[in-house]
């Protein structure tokens, strides 16, 4: 399934850190036979969070792959990585190209409609290091992306089609939020892989 060539994201947000965002890294054949193999491959599982004394579950499922002793823990859940599969090792080295960048992780994101989504969280943990290089490909339904400044608490709104590739560079975690919100009427799932680059523990 890999392509021929790799389209070089062009930057879209340069203040206050960088996104830099291509709509068609990969081509909308690519992309759907992506989706149906990696939703039958990835180790997704459910997740549950205790917030106030309940156990609340998360509105998606996820799936946590890469190199050995790359664990990662965020909402106090650790994450010990199942080893890459050969479609996640091809993606990986074509985004690797794009961003001039390596990673040795992938978080993957399955939303089974418009129901599941993440609210506003800044990727900031100390794993990933003090200005992290993420990542984001989705695949399957097109969801809206939003980012939200932390001072001036001004939004910015991005519709993220399949096969598109977004990149968070720089200070961008410290200075912005971002979400996949809830949209009604999608019926249909995407999967979102964020490759990272986390420092192995002990």
């Amino acid at each position: 399934m890999a392509g021929k060539h790799t389209p070089i994201p062009m930057p879209l947000l340069t203040r206050d850190g960088r996104i830099d965002f291509c709509d068609d890294f990969l081509d909308p054949i690519e992309a759907e036979e992506y989706l149906h193999s990696l939703s039958q491959t990835l180790d997704w599982r459910d997740e549950f969070l205790r917030i106030a004394g309940r156990t609340i579950p998360v509105p998606r499922r996820v799936a946590w792959h890469g190199d050995p002793g790359a664990r990662y823990s965020y909402s106090g859940v650790r994450h010990d990585p199942v080893p890459w599969t050969p479609e996640l090792l091809e993606l990986r080295q074509r985004v690797e190209i794009a961003c001039g960048h390596t990673f040795n992780s992938v978080l993957g994101n399955l939303y089974r409609n418009g129901q599941d989504a993440v609210s506003w969280h800044a990727d900031d943990e100390p794993e990933l290091g003090f200005e992290p290089v993420i990542a984001s490909l989705s695949l399957g339904a097109e969801r809206r992306f939003e980012v939200r400044h932390n001072r001036s608490r001004e939004i910015l709104r991005l519709p993220l089609n399949a096969g598109s590739l977004l990149i968070m560079r720089g200070a961008f975690q410290h200075h912005w939020q971002h979400r996949i919100p809830r949209q009604a009427g999608i019926t249909s799932p995407r999967i979102n892989l964020t490759f990272r680059r986390i420092t192995p523990s002990p």
